[in-house]
């Protein structure tokens, strides 16, 4: 008996279950935005990722051997989920945009915020990445553009320059968002507020008529998307 080992005493190891190349790949770049969200598009390392993965290095390298385009790529996919979240589809425009407002408002937009100061700092250095942010920035300038040419045809903005409201909405949107990484609190009105604000004047609201639709929004918990 001493000389005979049972052979169910060590089970045989489970065969590692390999994912399709697009599912595997769909992880990467997922694990790669949410550093990006986390810690900054600086932390974005093939190590990084496959040591959060539970992975080799060398298979992040199988799907993206530049660590520069895994930077490029996870940014636009960090992009492509804020837009999501923030530009909704259901409701009048008015009410579309007020729930725009009151992600920035409420602070949800914060680690997107912090993501593209990032990325337009970083953009100065990596022509790929500035490509990305010009196309990324582009769509959200389309989304917004819709929504406000909406707005024009139903009645809500009435007189509205479709394209240069935009803009100026985007740029107290960015303006904003610069303080995104001080450690000072940040609770005047004219800060915090500074978007809707901005939009009204734009848009040629009575003041006041955004912070109404934001309310009503709230109170009603749209979330037609």
């Amino acid at each position: 008996m001493g000389g005979v080992t049972s052979s169910t005493s060590s089970p045989a190891a489970s065969p590692r279950t390999r994912k399709p190349p697009e599912e595997r790949r769909e992880d990467i770049l997922a694990c790669a935005a949410a550093i990006a969200i986390e810690e900054g598009l600086e932390r974005i390392t093939l190590r990084a990722v496959a040591a959060r993965l539970g992975v080799r290095p060398g298979l992040i390298t199988h799907y993206f051997p530049v660590a520069e385009d895994l930077v490029v790529a996870a940014f636009a996919r960090a992009a492509v989920i804020e837009r999501e979240q923030f530009f909704t589809t259901g409701g009048t425009p008015l009410h579309r945009l007020a729930r725009f407002v009151d992600h920035v408002e409420r602070g949800r937009s914060l680690p997107l915020a912090r993501l593209w100061l990032n990325a337009r700092h970083l953009s100065r250095f990596s022509p790929a990445l500035d490509t990305e942010l010009q196309i990324q920035d582009g769509l959200d300038r389309e989304r917004l553009t819709a929504i406000i040419e909406d707005g024009i045809a139903s009645g809500d903005f009435p007189g509205a320059d479709a394209e240069a409201a935009c803009i100026r909405i985007l740029i107290a949107l960015d303006g904003g968002g610069s303080y995104v990484n001080s450690s000072a609190p940040i609770e005047h009105p004219a800060h915090t507020r500074v978007v809707a604000d901005v939009a009204e004047w734009a848009l040629g609201l009575e003041a006041g008529r955004l912070r109404e639709a934001i309310d009503e929004t709230a109170l009603t918990g749209r979330t037609e998307r």
